[in-house]
């Protein structure tokens, strides 16, 4: 009897495996119905719990997803070890996510379903604009792959089961590119394509 509850209590709580989760990475209504339900529940220790490791939760019951965030460092206080890496992004990965946050904005603008569907494609078109000019278009389109890639892998993206060469954008996008960085962003853009111009056109 001893044996069997000493078993009992070492199966992790329902705390412990939402936090689990969201230590992995992010945690969506779609792909962990059960987990986001239990999360629901708990969101509150959850906050909790991850205040007193520098982080804060962030759950979008709309949207359907919840990822962990570093909190604002205040000036006075000590500096909390960063465990949410900030990730160094490319140029072109940038661009990319930049137009696939557009995209998702234009296509709740004009659609009552929730899922943005996109081909790899039509990235490959979407992106093309800011690419170089090369003569040698499979290895231009696999630079692409590699940008959609990387995307994928920072989940933004996720390709559809049954079809490779279809992907979901995931609504998380909204929450880590806003308004502000958009704009921002579309300076820059403006400026590279005006660079862009001139070296191809000197060329």
């Amino acid at each position: 009897m001893t044996d069997m509850m000493s078993v009992a209590n070492t199966e992790p709580s329902d705390l412990s495996l939402v936090l689990i989760q969201l230590m992995k990475g992010p945690l969506y209504r779609d792909t962990h119905e059960k987990l986001w339900s239990v999360l629901l529940g708990v969101r509150h220790q959850v906050s909790d719990y991850v205040t007193v490791l520098g982080l804060s939760v962030v759950v979008d019951e709309a949207e359907g997803y919840a990822f962990l965030r570093s909190r604002p460092i205040d000036d006075e206080a000590a500096e909390f070890p960063r465990l949410v890496a900030r990730r160094a992004l490319s140029f072109h990965v940038s661009v990319l996510l930049a137009l696939l946050r557009k995209r998702l904005a234009e296509f709740d603008a004009s659609s009552a379903d929730t899922r943005l569907i996109l081909s790899r494609d039509q990235m490959v078109e979407m992106l093309r604009l800011f690419m170089p000019d090369s003569t040698n278009d499979a290895r231009l389109v696999d630079t692409i792959d590699a940008h959609i890639n990387k995307v994928t892998e920072l989940g933004f993206l996720r390709r559809l089961r049954d079809e490779q060469d279809l992907f979901e954008v995931r609504r998380i996008l909204k929450a880590y590119v806003d308004g502000q960085w958009l704009s921002e962003f579309d300076a820059r853009l403006d400026e590279y394509l005006t660079e862009l111009s001139h070296v191809e056109g000197s060329g």
